[in-house]
């Protein structure tokens, strides 16, 4: 009795903080979202950690460009089971072209999860050139990035024809996100592409592969942190042999409806916001008294109110007018922030280009 006593009293002790914590976290649906976003971190910190070791050695033995599946594979296989999210994917053999452009709509922070579960073998990412000279330099390098300068438009395309004939003379796939930035919404939406993909894919004459994420509002956003199941559609591969750089824009607009079609079909429906109706206004007051039936104009004092001068119709009018006046001035807003820079200048949206982005 005693030796389980010894066995069974540590336990316990170690087993009553984490259950009373647990019991805590789960009362508060904050801190439910703050602990499996702390998970989640973990998971990426550990993984990456192991990352540097793997990224070493498959460097040194010639096989850099499979660090990538390698590590998006085992960070799938740790965060997927710990927080419990899995990912259903239609048409993953589209991802066997080679060399390709891979696109993909970019949500949130919870995308390098997805990224794990679909990254082929012989992938890699594009960075910035800068990023060479940070913490993230020698494990990007090892890993076979594809490093792009962006100061400016001309060494931008040298960069990008570079890009191209290393994939193409090294059978590389390149994985994109062609929205330049993280994009959120409850409704399935994307924002406008830019070009950079597009023009590396014609220069190179490789084809582009649509990849889409349905909308997981439902599963993350600001203050939820949820389960489920998780849908991916890859369309198959869109040829650009033969195509210059005037095609560009049509093609980029061509490509986006498809994945926004897409995106609107494999996710949840959500009913769409609607301006609010309303109130019923009391009915007027039913009296014999000859004044309340005569002119608003004869009966009320200049500068007083009554509900009766209020016509409903109006009111849903004036209350739509402004839900559109808002919703214009933010689309306003953020097309300005979000407008490519045709100097080549680097803009904030640019680095959410790179797979390793700021978490949100």
């Amino acid at each position: 009795m005693s030796f389980l006593l010894s066995i069974f009293k540590p336990i316990a002790y170690i087993s009553l903080p984490v259950i009373l914590a647990r019991t805590a976290i789960s009362s508060s649906p904050m801190g439910l979202y703050y602990f499996r976003r702390g998970l989640y971190l973990g998971c990426m910190t550990a993984v990456a950690t192991f990352g540097i070791v793997v990224a070493a050695t498959m460097s040194a033995t010639g096989y850099r460009y499979d660090v990538n599946w390698v590590i998006a594979r085992t960070f799938y296989a740790l965060a997927g089971t710990v927080l419990n999210i899995k990912v259903e994917v239609e048409g993953e053999e589209h991802l066997l072209t080679k060399p390709a452009v891979l696109l993909s709509n970019h949500q949130s922070m919870l995308d390098i999860l997805f990224v794990g579960r679909l990254m082929p073998k012989r992938t890699s990412i594009m960075a910035k050139k800068s990023l060479q000279y940070t913490p993230l330099g020698p494990f990007m390098i090892m890993s076979g990035a594809v490093f792009i300068d962006r100061g400016n438009n001309a060494r931008a395309v040298r960069s990008l024809e570079a890009a191209g004939q290393l994939m193409k003379n090294r059978k590389i796939s390149l994985w994109m996100y062609p929205e330049g930035t993280r994009h959120m919404s409850k409704e399935p939406e994307l924002l406008p592409f830019k070009k950079g993909a597009f023009h590396l894919a014609l220069q190179s004459g490789i084809p582009i592969v649509p990849i889409i994420t349905e909308n997981y509002w439902r599963i993350y956003q600001e203050g939820f942190f949820g389960t489920g199941v998780v849908k991916i559609r890859v369309l198959p591969p869109i040829p650009t042999e033969g195509l210059t750089a005037n095609d560009v824009p049509e093609l980029a607009e061509r490509v986006r409806d498809q994945m926004l079609d897409a995106l609107r079909d494999i996710s949840v429906k959500v009913e769409p916001a609607s301006a609010e109706e309303p109130r019923d206004l009391p009915p007027p007051t039913t009296s014999s008294d000859p004044a309340l039936f005569s002119s608003p104009s004869n009966t009320k004092e200049e500068g007083t109110f009554s509900p009766h001068d209020v016509n409903p119709e109006q009111v849903l009018e004036a209350r739509t007018s402004s839900v559109m006046s808002i919703a214009s001035s933010d689309s306003n807003h953020r097309e300005q922030r979000s407008e490519p820079s045709e100097n080549g200048t680097e803009t904030e949206e640019d680095e959410g280009m790179i797979l390793v982005g700021r978490p949100t």
